[in-house]
């Protein structure tokens, strides 16, 4: 999840899974894998730095090799 902040101020948090694209213009439009549509005050670079680094969180966190797990019954 990452802390953006809406265009009235108000913190809005957003699980980074979702991002499918950060939109430039006057203001950073975020749209989501579900098809919804979010105006945030942060830059497009903000808000890809804040993904990439929850991504590189979670990547870290994630136990070693759980690529490599066999499926249940496979």
């Amino acid at each position: 999840m990452i802390k953006l902040t809406r265009l009235d101020g108000e913190l809005l948090i957003v699980n980074a899974e979702l991002i499918e694209s950060v939109g430039c213009g006057s203001e950073t439009l975020i749209s989501l894998t579900s098809g919804r549509k979010l105006m945030v005050r942060e830059t497009p670079d903000e808000v890809v730095r804040l993904a990439v680094d929850y991504h590189a969180r979670t990547q870290a966190a994630a136990p070693a090799g759980i690529a490599t797990l066999t499926p249940v019954g496979g």
